[in-house]
């Protein structure tokens, strides 16, 4: 092609807001599905449209809610031609187009859900780590509704808190969370707060109710939280897992696979208040180390407080990226990263000091699969992969894979 040719060639045109009438393909990464528009549309110009509130085999009307002119577009399903068997009513008046954008699957039957997760998993894995794997997400206990223990409403620009708009900072109006408890938004949602702030709401092991606003951290008193067998007082706003079974389930399966030598050495990096930590403690024993590595000064406050009794435990504040250089080579690594993953440097760094294990914990699936694939670079392989639904109605699901190095 000429310059001149490339300079007036007709710019592609915005196709947002244009309804199309799709064959739905699989599930991707991300909640929603993939469907190709006809080569022969606009000239030749087929094009890939990622859809929410579809299911694969569907055919559906879709409205395109963002073009941004590269090869594919983002739309959302506002008509259903042919359903799929797995298609059920969303129980939340708000989980449609243009509503809340906190459930990309309230559309479909719960273990259908679990299904989708699954193959959203074997797909990461093949693509980015060339693995195939047999493994299933499994159910957790308490259902598909009211298992969120924890929730964080954006306040509008008239002080009235909601929920988000998918990819989006607009605030959707709600009158309930039925992923929440019932009740625990009761006289939350009526009240005023500060215009473009955020509010905290959590239930804790002991059925309190904590209400704060994120920018002051006001909440009404420290949040009991417990698991393998300890018991936590956190600080306002610390970390803990949203769904109640989760924190013990990952507890017993870290166990299971960390298998801390006694007298050993252990690293948990991202260690948050220490959970896997008390774990790490009670397998090195009184002669072992744990040196648990965390970015929040809060969580490591509230850990040493909770674990005032492991005096093996160490504590580091600061970013493990630039800690980890000083720790003392580890018997056994666990690591529950950020949901980015660990990447390249800390994978090195890691497989530099020769653990005998890595028990991986990630709530993404991608950052997973690609975390895998450099641990295989420097001679880890995956023995070991478990994947856990603790987010129903939502895309997202928890893995933990043990990671060992290959025996020649």
């Amino acid at each position: 092609m000429s310059p001149e040719a490339a300079v007036t060639r007709t710019p592609a045109p915005d196709w947002t807001d244009r309804v199309l009438e799709l064959e739905i393909g699989p599930i991707a990464h991300g909640g929603h599905c993939v469907a190709r528009t006809d080569p022969d549309d606009e000239g030749g110009r087929g094009r890939v449209v990622f859809v929410r509130h579809a299911l694969p085999g569907e055919r559906v009307r879709a409205v395109v809610t963002e073009d941004q002119g590269g090869g594919f577009c983002r739309a959302d399903a506002i008509a259903v031609l042919e359903p799929s068997p797995d298609r059920v009513a969303a129980p939340c008046p708000w989980a449609r187009a243009g509503g809340c954008g906190g459930c990309d699957l309230q559309h479909v039957e719960p273990g259908a859900q679990r299904r989708l997760k699954t193959a959203v998993l074997h797909e990461q894995l093949r693509r980015l780590a060339g693995l195939s794997s047999d493994v299933v997400v499994e159910e957790l206990p308490g259902g598909s509704l009211g298992w969120r223990h924890r929730l964080r409403l954006a306040v509008d620009d008239e002080g009235a808190p909601g929920l988000r708009a998918h990819r989006s900072h607009e605030v959707v109006p709600i009158s309930d969370c039925l992923l929440a408890p019932e009740g625990l938004l009761d006289g939350v949602l009526g009240a005023p707060y500060p215009p473009g702030d955020e509010v905290d709401v959590a239930l804790d092991a002991d059925g309190v109710r904590h209400v704060g606003v994120v920018s002051t951290a006001g909440y009404n008193g420290g949040s009991v939280q417990r698991a393998a067998g300890r018991e936590w007082e956190l600080s306002p706003g610390a970390f803990w897992q949203v769904h109640p079974a989760l924190a013990d389930t990952l507890v017993d399966v870290v166990r299971e696979w960390a298998a801390a030598p006694a007298g050993g050495t252990a690293w948990d990096l991202y260690g948050g208040v220490g959970l896997f930590a008390a774990v790490l403690a009670e397998q090195v024993g009184p002669d072992g180390r744990v040196s648990v590595v965390e970015s929040s000064r809060r969580a490591v406050e509230d850990g040493r407080s909770a674990l005032r009794d492991l005096r093996q435990i160490t504590w580091r504040a600061g970013r493990a990226e630039a800690l980890v250089t000083a720790l003392p080579d580890p018997d056994v690594v666990v690591a529950d990263p950020p949901r980015k993953g660990l990447g390249r440097a800390m994978v090195d760094e890691i497989c530099s000091r020769s653990p005998k294990r890595v028990v991986h914990v990630a709530c993404d699936p991608a950052a997973l699969a690609r975390d895998v694939g450099l641990f295989a670079e420097r001679g880890y392989a995956l023995t070991a992969l478990r994947a856990f639904d603790a987010f129903p109605m939502t895309h997202h699901f928890e893995c933990v894979a043990l990671l060992e190095p290959v025996r020649e």
